[in-house]
């Protein structure tokens, strides 16, 4: 049988892996968790840790709390951005050519490197504009 902290990380890692969000907070997975009554919130948070570190996990800093997405073996995850809509709170994950070529730009012709880890765009999103919101 697995010990105890295995099967914790076993069960973040699969609800990290199956999320049909690509992120997810740490309250996200206690709350889905605590249904089995097997892990806690500060069990999640330490587990998260020891992902991001090993490489399995990459954390977003996002209007100052974090986000997590399941990246695999190595983090070998293309960097991307995120848009955040000022009225519902949606939190969109956007892959985008030539949204990545800004970070090269700005680095080449203003000295300044980009963290796309934190980097957020605010606005809003098609539902609520056409929404009128």
């Amino acid at each position: 049988m697995a010990d105890y902290k295995t099967k914790q990380r076993e069960l973040i890692l699969e609800y990290l892996k199956s999320s049909d969000s690509h992120h997810v907070s740490a309250g996200d997975i206690a709350a889905h968790l605590r249904e089995s009554g097997t892990v806690g919130i500060a069990t999640v948070y330490r587990q998260l840790d020891k992902m991001v570190e090993a490489g399995l996990v990459r954390k977003y800093s996002l209007d100052g709390g974090a986000c997590y997405q399941y990246v695999g073996g190595g983090g070998d995850c293309r960097e991307h951005f995120h848009l955040k809509c000022l009225n519902c709170g949606a939190l969109i994950h956007v892959d985008c050519d030539f949204l990545s070529g800004l970070a090269p730009h700005i680095l080449e012709h203003h000295g300044f490197e980009v963290d796309n880890r934190r980097t957020v765009m605010y606005g809003l999103c098609r539902k609520c504009r056409e929404e009128g919101k």
